[in-house]
């Protein structure tokens, strides 16, 4: 697979939650821009339709590999991290990018159940999928000034209050904690941590959060547009990329100015 820079050419990355959405488009575009993706999902269907990733960054010319993962579970992580290193060799980047939305409640309407999957998934598993990244990046040798990076899909409702989304909003401040923990403690091991915090983006999938909302966000981003996937890989993609190697801890805002205003 060609591109016009290939920022990360011979570079192996692992996404998870890289069958939709967000994921979806940072897997097709690392893909392009050099990279051999894995690819730890639940499932290949494309919950916004259309063929599954790893056939579309095949049919370009890339290299992609499904590994069925639940990134709430040891094992699962485990097991990607582990056979990514057994067919490549190594893992450069990882990204954490996995994440439910879960019932949307406030705190007295928030079931212990739903509080601990939407907790599993976005908080447990982004600290599975750190931490079995870093045990891997302590064993190989430094290239372009880092022996591995993260790059974690957090959000603005990790910085600022998710109305009626206690869950959601508790873990993705969790990953944005995370993020600087990690930055700090393994800086000096050469192994960079970073996140990406998105606004309203339009992922194309057929379940949605109303007329309402769907105004409201409209009204409250400053710039005349949502935004899309591929805004969000587009800074995933830098901060994966040895252009960020002097960037780490740093929580990147791509909400078209909504936290600004």
């Amino acid at each position: 697979m060609t591109g016009i820079c290939m920022r990360l050419k011979d570079k192996i990355v692992v996404v998870t939650g890289g069958s939709s959405g967000i994921g979806r488009a940072i897997a097709t575009l690392f893909a392009r821009e050099g990279a051999s993706v894995v690819i730890g999902d639940v499932s290949e269907a494309v919950l916004e339709g259309g063929e599954p990733t790893c056939a579309v960054i095949a049919a370009a010319g890339g290299t992609a590999r499904f590994h069925r993962c639940d990134v709430s579970v040891w094992a699962d992580i485990d097991a990607l991290v582990t056979a990514t290193v057994a067919e490549f060799g190594r893992v450069d980047v990882i990204v954490n990018n996995a994440a439910i939305r879960g019932a949307g409640t406030r705190l007295h309407e928030t079931s212990e159940e739903d509080w601990d999957r939407v907790m599993a998934v976005n908080a447990r598993g982004v600290f599975f999928g750190c931490k079995r990244a870093v045990q891997q990046f302590l064993t190989q040798d430094i290239v372009d000034e880092a022996r591995g990076r993260i790059v974690n899909i957090s959000s603005q409702h990790g910085m600022v209050a998710a109305p009626g989304k206690l869950a959601y909003g508790t873990g993705k401040a969790a990953v944005a904690y995370m993020t600087k923990q990690i930055a700090v403690d393994y800086a000096k091991d050469h192994i960079v941590c970073n996140a990406v915090a998105p606004g309203r983006i339009l992922t194309g999938r057929p379940a949605g959060a109303g007329t309402d909302a769907m105004e409201y966000s409209i009204m409250r981003t400053p710039m005349p547009r949502l935004g899309r996937p591929m805004d969000v890989a587009q800074a995933a993609l830098f901060l994966a990329s040895p252009e960020a190697s002097y960037v780490t801890g740093h929580n990147l805002l791509v909400d078209g100015g909504w936290m600004a205003f």
